[in-house]
């Protein structure tokens, strides 16, 4: 039986150490800022935390703003449902079935709320995370009550979501984000209220793993950083229930890509680090080599350039031994076109733009076309390093080609955006003038 928590309110004063009467004083001096005076005192506090009175709309409008949380949400998700405290509960709830069960079921609640783009689960905080994940003991299964699942419920959902998965890589995550969390509540629902025999169960949270990370791979490629990273963690929680350390592994080094990309190249640099560590032995050499290439691209943005390629070496020379045919289902994309897209922006960063050009026009031509379109502008970058502005643009404008078609990625449009912006010496180049109007036709005006 899950204990129950705290009232919402109380986590969000704990994870920013306030107290009853400081939050009350916080919301009156945020109230005034606002123009909207509130009477709030440390009773008035007391009273919401222990469900004798709700915030009035005034009050529920105030305390939003002061944390960040946007009115829509508010809206949709009533009182106190719409608090942003779910990164508190899953990062505290046991590393058991229940634990785990409870994550999940509360990311369905608030999983489709993003903090404004910021990632919310940083430093020390995260570091706990890796080493609970470290540390965590093995899966349970038991029966939680209600219908039986059968091997077949679970052989179709499996379907479901390969055939989810290959769209994604087609189109991008942010067309298909809803379906990939329909199928998250149907496999949280099975676990949570469904009856199963221990072999259904494995397989249910090996599932709820697998689209946990794809929907969390999914916001993040369409710009929500916070709800991705929320979606990871249920991913990593289902990962350990399912006994499954190689796909814990991957995550934590999927998570550092969060980190990274927020600044945080450190943080990234010690996630990959406890992954490895943690990675049981007798690891696929398919996985030793995604993992190490994880650690080259971590430590060159960390600007460790002499053990990025060390561990690029590693992962190179360790895919030069895989066997195809052992290849873990969560690696089914890995292959030649990753490989030399990392190697191409560890030998950029180095400086090497002729070296790292050829890996990527590699990458580039062996992708998928949502990768395509993130990893063109890339290329484009190498090229204009090494003084090609021509080829540079034709670069370019392959992304730009796939992003007014089928592929939805905010991620190649940040890139794109990004390479544009760098273009500014060659503003009067009639090429780049027609380039340039046509990525600002790839965000609209706000």
């Amino acid at each position: 039986m899950i204990e129950p928590s705290a009232h919402p309110l109380v986590h969000i004063r704990r994870q920013r150490d306030w107290g009853q009467s400081q939050l009350a004083e916080k919301l009156r001096t945020h109230g005034c800022a606002m123009g909207k005076n509130l009477a709030t005192n440390r009773t008035t506090i007391w009273k919401w935390e222990t469900c004798k009175q709700a915030p009035d709309a005034v009050a529920q409008e105030v305390l939003a703003d002061l944390l960040g949380v946007p009115q829509a949400h508010v809206k949709a998700g009533g009182w106190p449902g719409w608090l942003p405290v779910w990164e508190i509960s899953a990062l505290s709830a046991p590393w058991n079935e229940a634990g785990t069960v409870s994550a999940l079921t509360d990311l369905l609640r608030s999983g489709h709320m993003d903090r404004r783009g910021f990632l919310t689960i940083t430093g020390a905080t995260l570091a706990g995370l890796a080493a609970n994940w470290a540390s965590a003991p093995g899966a349970a299964a038991a029966a939680l009550g209600g219908d039986r699942v059968t091997e077949q419920l679970v052989d179709t959902i499996e379907e479901r979501v390969a055939a989810l998965r290959s769209l994604d890589e087609q189109m991008g995550g942010g067309r298909l984000l809803e379906h990939a969390r329909g199928d998250f509540a149907l496999i949280t629902g099975l676990l949570d209220k469904g009856t199963y025999t221990g072999q259904v169960g494995q397989r249910l949270y090996s599932l709820a793993s697998r689209v946990s990370y794809l929907t969390g791979w999914m916001a993040y490629d369409a710009g929500l950083r916070s709800s991705g990273q929320q979606y990871y963690v249920g991913a990593l929680r289902s990962s350990e229930q399912a006994g499954d350390r190689a796909f814990g592994a991957f995550i934590l080094a999927e998570m550092g890509v969060h980190v990274g990309d927020a600044g945080d190249t450190k943080s990234r640099v010690d996630l990959i680090g406890t992954a490895i560590n943690g990675a049981p032995s007798g690891l696929a050499p398919m996985a030793e080599s995604f993992l190490q290439l994880h650690r080259a691209e971590a430590l060159s943005r960390d600007g460790q350039h002499s053990a990025a390629a060390k561990a690029l070496k590693s992962s190179v020379g360790t895919w030069d031994r895989v066997d195809t045919t052992d290849r873990p289902d969560w690696l089914h994309w890995y292959g030649e076109a990753q490989l030399r897209s990392t190697e191409g922006k560890v030998l950029l960063r180095a400086g090497k733009p002729q070296e790292a050009t050829r890996s990527l026009e590699a990458s580039v031509a062996a992708a998928v076309p949502r990768d395509q379109a993130v990893r063109a502008p890339r290329l484009a970058e190498a090229r204009l390093a090494g003084g090609d502005l021509d080829g540079a643009l034709h670069a370019a404008l392959q992304s730009v080609t796939l992003l007014e078609g089928p592929v939805t990625s905010d991620r190649a449009v940040t890139r794109i955006t990004a390479f544009s912006k760098s273009l500014d010496q060659y503003a009067a180049d009639p090429a780049v003038r027609d380039f340039r109007e046509r990525v600002r036709g790839l965000t609209p005006p706000a």
